[in-house]
């Protein structure tokens, strides 16, 4: 059971209040332990207190063991049919449902009654695809949960923006990370048991539920999926391809074909723990085949997972500016301009802003590199540079520089 943290998740609770007895099933996703079944508690108690009574919201865990026997979807359904309330609205919350197989049967029957509310979480992407997709096209919203974004964590924290950047950028942004009284040895020990699950538990037992027979099964090898996150995690801010990876693991005297890799990449994305993001030619205004590049959900994990010595404040400040745009509601990709990069395009509503993101600018030549980019392309978005110096934020020629703790916390 996640810890019940104080910090009220404001921005996904709203969501979910905004959804409220609108014939839609609430998907709540995330990788573990980003506050799925916290939100889903503060989301009951809102409920309450607008004077919904208990007997109308009906809970199921499936990671406690005492909802083991509702694992089978036929015993669920019954269960569930058996808690509604006639002539009242119902509220069914089902948290880490893709535990049960044929879960979607239940969501289905479900859906079709009169006054029935149902909110489900998970914590792997594949959730949403396959049967349930087909059953449920139309009639599901998905709300993609993300660890504490900065401001979350300085509110939890209590800590100033300066040395809470540096805390976030070390320890990440998973809440019950923020909560403890945090030692490097307490965060580590932490996030190995959060990482391990994911890598081992969750997309094996995924992989078992999918395909009974262990020789149909893709992911077969634990090492290699380790293998392939490292990597990621390591390149995370770099172009990367399947043959990139491929190459890598044959150099180490792991000869992988393509597709297997393809296979291991989508494992660790469908998990929520790498996010793609795509290449975008600008001045075409389309998205291109090759190129993309991952960013790892928390930066604790990705400490966890690298050594030390491959640490890096650039990508560090690159990884937290791209989650934070996906809270804020954007598109991210990544943009081409002639021969040079834009750090990110976010596109909302048809419309682009352009972002590089940078530690420091001070030097004239980093000030220069960051700016030409931006000054290549001849539309008229918005164009913002994100510095973690002092000294340089202003406006320069119509082209924006703001100091990254403040645009974090909406002070720029």
């Amino acid at each position: 059971m996640e810890v019940v943290v104080l910090v009220e998740r404001r921005e996904y609770l709203n969501r979910l209040i905004q959804w409220k007895d609108e014939q839609v099933i609430k998907v709540v996703t995330g990788i573990r332990r980003c506050g799925k079944s916290t939100l889903l508690l503060q989301y009951r108690e809102w409920l309450k207190s607008s004077g919904v009574s208990d007997v109308q919201i009906v809970s199921v865990n499936f990671e406690e063991l005492e909802y083991e026997d509702l694992q089978d979807y036929r015993k669920l359904y019954d269960y569930l049919k058996n808690s509604l309330c006639e002539g009242k609205m119902t509220y069914i919350f089902l948290d880490e449902i893709q535990k049960v197989p044929s879960f979607e049967k239940v969501i289905d029957s479900l859906y079709v009654k009169p006054d029935v509310d149902i909110y489900i979480t998970g914590s792997n992407a594949n959730m949403l695809s396959g049967d349930l997709a087909t059953l449920l096209t139309g009639r599901y919203v998905e709300i993609k949960m993300l660890p504490f974004s900065f401001k979350e964590f300085l509110e939890v924290t209590g800590t100033d923006k300066e040395r809470g950047l540096a805390e976030y950028m070390r320890d990440g942004g998973l809440p019950y990370v923020a909560v403890m009284e945090r030692t490097r040895e307490k965060v580590d020990t932490y996030l190995e048991g959060i990482y391990n699950t994911v890598i081992v538990k969750d997309i094996e037992s995924r992989q078992a539920r999918k395909e009974t027979d262990p020789a149909k099964r893709k992911i077969t090898d634990i090492h290699l999926l380790k293998t392939v996150a490292k990597y990621l995690a390591g390149v995370a801010g770099n172009p990367v391809s399947v043959r990139s990876i491929a190459d890598y693991l044959s150099s180490n005297g792991r000869k992988t074909s393509p597709n297997t890799v393809s296979d291991y990449v989508e494992a660790l994305t469908e998990s929520f723990i790498f996010y793609p993001a795509e290449r975008f030619d600008i001045v075409g205004k389309k998205l291109l085949k090759a190129g993309r590049k991952f960013y790892i959900v928390d930066l604790g994990l990705r400490n966890h997972i690298l050594p030390r010595s491959r640490y890096d404040l650039g990508f560090s400040l690159e990884n937290i500016v791209f989650f934070e745009l996906l809270r804020r509601g954007y598109r991210v990709m990544i943009g081409k301009v002639g021969n040079t990069e834009v750090d990110f395009v976010a596109e909302k509503d048809g419309n682009y802003t352009y972002f590089q993101v940078t530690a420091d600018m001070t030097a004239k030549e980093t000030f220069e590199r960051e700016m030409k980019p931006l000054t290549n392309i001849s539309d008229n978005y918005e164009k913002i540079v994100l510095t973690g110096d002092l000294l340089t934020p202003g406006n320069y020629n119509g082209i924006l520089v703001k100091y990254l703790p403040d645009w974090l916390l909406g002070e720029a």
